[in-house]
């Protein structure tokens, strides 16, 4: 399928490895200038490398830490107006509520809700301007179904999810749309960090606390990054215009509810 974004200009957020990599890999594709941007220089580089060889693609790497005024300066000097924008950054590590000092849940919430909406505050105006724009936001699918130790990250997140929410309805009628994809278990670094603490805890391996965790998902195996990707482009295409305001949510059929 032509997703009709060929020559369009993406920012990808935390993009050097994971599902914000999947998203950049699958923009390229589809013919856009991406963006992509990370903390590690050496692993930034061999993706924008690897996304190059791979599409043919504009890629242009940024090694900064969006959550700082200075990382989004340095995204938006190489990329001013673009008209796709991933908003994704790393959230809290587990921790117990009760470890929860206040510094530790500013810092939570700086990061999983504050920043993107100063990254969509940068973008939106010329999106508007020229009536295209289609912002998508990596939160997790425990805004819908929350995980004990993850409180803070789905606390934050959920807060960005209504904040942008009502924002959403205002600007669709520019064709500017605003998404949030919320990935489950996905096969990813974090999930394999998360379920070493996991291990570690209940005196097990990694790979056994992986099995176990498969066995919970109905679809019994972990989410590939690239199928994480494939639907982000799809929600950035000229045919997902109708769809704003929405929680696209992917893991494997965890959360029981129908709606």
């Amino acid at each position: 399928m032509d997703l009709g974004i060929a020559g369009r200009k993406a920012i990808v957020c935390a993009s050097s490895r994971g599902l914000g990599r999947a998203c950049a890999m699958r923009l390229a594709e589809a013919g856009c200038e991406v963006v992509v941007n990370g903390l590690d220089v050496k692993r930034l580089e061999a993706t924008a490398d690897d996304i190059r060889k791979k599409t043919g693609a504009k890629v242009t790497a940024v090694a900064a830490n969006v959550a700082t005024p200075e990382g989004q300066a340095a995204l938006f000097a190489a990329c001013p107006e673009p008209d796709i924008l991933i908003a994704n950054n790393a959230g809290p590590p587990f921790r117990d509520f009760r470890e929860l000092d206040r510094q530790k849940m500013i810092d939570g919430v700086i990061g999983n809700m504050i920043v993107p909406v100063e990254l969509f505050q940068r973008a939106i105006d010329p999106m508007i301007r020229n009536k295209f724009g289609r912002v998508i936001n990596i939160t997790s699918g425990s805004v819908k179904m929350p995980l004990v130790g993850l409180d803070l990250s789905s606390g934050a997140r959920a807060g960005l999810t209504a904040f942008l929410a009502g924002v959403a309805r205002s600007v669709a009628q520019h064709n500017v749309t605003i998404n949030f994809m919320l990935p489950g278990p996905f096969d990813t670094d974090r999930l394999r960090s998360n379920h070493e603490i996991t291990a570690k805890k209940q005196g097990i391996t990694v790979d056994e606390a992986l099995k176990h965790r498969m066995s919970t998902i109905p679809a019994r195996r972990l989410g590939q990054a690239d199928e994480f990707g494939a639907t982000c482009a799809f929600l950035c295409s000229t045919h997902a215009g109708f769809i704003t305001g929405q929680n696209i949510l992917m893991d494997g059929g965890i959360f029981p509810g129908a709606f």
